[in-house]
């Protein structure tokens, strides 16, 4: 005779789940996103350098409102008296086979800010890069500019590019002391007076 089963045991295995459990979704739990490489100043302050991201837009805006009007003319080449929402747009949504943009983010602050930028714009027709750097004049001097400008270089060569080039004003005499000690050279612009041409082969 074939003996009875116990469905009253201790045992679950006979238990189906409770309905919310057999049909509720698997919960996900996205990974942290990672902050990027941290990096110190020279006067020992820390910074998280990573590439840019859209979602970097209202960082970068408020970045903006903090720089002189001295300060946007030699990162613009002229005067703006704010980043327009679509300018904004644009800086923060790179097309990556055509542009890199590094960003320098101070996280002790909330909402984290950006302190400083550096991006290329690649030009295939003539295989090389134009670049950009900015850092706030309270980071200026701290190995920041140099830091970006190095991370550019770098991506250029990687790309294979053969050159990258860059406007400055003539009166923007540290960055154009920086690019001289990363071995730039520098050509007047005849047609742009007060502005020069640095340049380096790859």
């Amino acid at each position: 005779m074939t003996p009875a089963i116990d469905y009253y045991s201790n045992s679950r295995a006979l238990v189906p789940l409770r309905s919310p459990e057999r049909f509720a979704r698997p919960r996900l739990v996205e990974p942290p996103k990672s902050k990027g490489e941290r990096v110190q100043t020279h006067d020992g302050r820390e910074l998280y350098l990573r590439g840019i991201e859209p979602g970097d837009m209202a960082a970068l805006k408020r970045q903006f409102s903090r720089l002189s009007p001295e300060d946007i003319r030699r990162r613009f080449l002229h005067s703006m008296g704010e980043l327009p929402d679509s300018m904004a747009l644009r800086l923060t949504h790179i097309d990556p086979a055509l542009e890199t943009a590094f960003v320098l983010m101070d996280e002790t602050v909330q909402p984290a800010e950006l302190r400083g930028v550096g991006r290329i714009f690649v030009d295939e027709s003539a295989n090389s890069a134009e670049f950009s750097v900015l850092v706030e004049p309270h980071w200026a001097r701290q190995g920041l500019g140099a830091l970006l400008m190095q991370r550019l270089v770098d991506d250029c060569r990687k790309r294979g590019l053969s050159e990258i080039w860059g406007y400055v004003l003539l009166e923007n005499r540290p960055m154009l002391q920086l690019c001289k000690e990363l071995g730039f050279v520098r050509r007047l612009m005849p047609d742009e007076p007060g502005t020069a041409q640095i340049s380096l082969q790859l």
